[in-house]
């Protein structure tokens, strides 16, 4: 697998197309941070790490009827491209209305967070 994060969100995508109640992702401390941004955004409901040999984060996700809450995952730096931005140019997802997830010196944060702390970095995703 060459790209993990891209792996993770594309799980989540399909999981809620099918209305899953949870889906299984293989555990890297990257996902932990993206996953615990999900829920405190309000995106998931809940995540756990389970499994001792090989662990993995099971997240329950969130409907709104037959919708889900998420409307769409979508990955910006790739491997093979990485994008960073400044403080000043963190961009706005849907006007404000989803969340850019940045890996900054200080870790995993959102792109709000990043620019109240004035810090730039990589643009892992958009979520909205």
């Amino acid at each position: 697998m060459n790209d993990p994060i891209s792996d993770m969100l594309t799980r989540i995508r399909n999981a809620h197309r099918a209305l899953l109640p949870d889906v299984d992702v293989p555990h890297s401390r990257m996902k932990e941070s993206i996953a615990g941004i999900l829920k405190k955004e309000g995106y998931i409901s809940d995540y756990t790490i389970e499994g001792q040999p090989r662990r993995t984060i099971k997240l329950k996700l969130k409907y709104q009827g037959k919708k889900g809450v998420i409307e769409g995952l979508r990955r910006v730096s790739t491997p093979g491209l990485r994008r960073y931005v400044g403080a000043r140019e963190i961009p706005r997802v849907r006007g404000g209305l989803g969340v850019t997830v940045m890996s900054t010196s200080e870790g995993i944060m959102t792109g709000m967070q990043a620019r109240k702390k004035n810090l730039g970095g990589e643009v892992v995703c958009y979520v909205w």
